[in-house]
């Protein structure tokens, strides 16, 4: 990713950072309630219209990672959550929260330590970031999770995040998998997610990808 993805709202006490190639237009900034972001203002951020507190609320809400917050002292508020999450979206990517550590992510996207959406149609041109290639692929999976896993030993933690090449999203570490209506469906410590579309067992890789010709890059 470029640095020119990357525009920064400044603020008096915090700015705020938006990764325009991350953003999949979810608007859960822009249907926010208050002055934060208002759509059509120019600039269409502005922190210092609001808390400090609202400022980290909004920008959390991001689910792909698109936007973070950082203090005038260079410091940065936001810390993983307690848990790490997997949720497997109803037609869409899988929404990944907690202490990340995805292979390759970006340095100049630091929202990516925290929250990511996945890319499990196979079709984004971002991979493994969603891009809402699956919206005009059509692609079609309920989220439904079948399996249950060995369980979790511990809660939380860092969770490494690698995109095999050429095949699924292999997750280490201790992981929730929800599934698209909001389950607690699967639990344990090492994953292998499909990333193609292809699965038959989705969200889990079935090695399908072997013969469709995926290709991660």
């Amino acid at each position: 990713m470029a640095k020119s993805d990357q525009f920064v709202f400044p603020g008096s006490r915090a700015s705020v950072s938006w990764n325009s190639r991350l953003c999949i237009h979810i608007g859960e900034c822009g249907r926010a309630k208050g002055n934060l972001f208002i759509t059509g203002r120019k600039p269409w951020c502005q922190p210092d219209l609001v808390s400090d507190s609202e400022v980290e609320e909004v920008v959390l809400r991001c689910p792909s990672g698109a936007l973070s917050v950082q203090n005038a002292d260079g410091s940065r508020p936001e810390k993983a959550a307690a848990e790490n999450t997997v949720t497997v979206a109803q037609n869409g990517p899988l929404y990944v929260r907690g202490e990340l550590q995805i292979e390759g992510a970006p340095e100049n996207a630091p929202g990516l330590m925290f929250r990511a959406a996945l890319c499990r149609c196979g079709r984004s041109a971002n991979k493994p970031f969603c891009d809402n290639s699956h919206e005009k692929a059509g692609f079609l999976d309920s989220g439904a999770v079948g399996e249950t896993g060995p369980g979790a030993v511990t809660s939380g933690g860092p969770l490494q995040v690698k995109p095999s090449k050429d095949g699924p999203l292999l997750f280490k570490g201790n992981l929730v998998i929800q599934s698209g209506n909001g389950r607690r469906a699967w639990s344990g410590s090492q994953v292998a997610l499909c990333r193609c579309g292809g699965s038959e067992n989705k969200p889990f890789c079935d090695g399908s990808h072997k013969k469709n010709g995926f290709t991660g890059d």
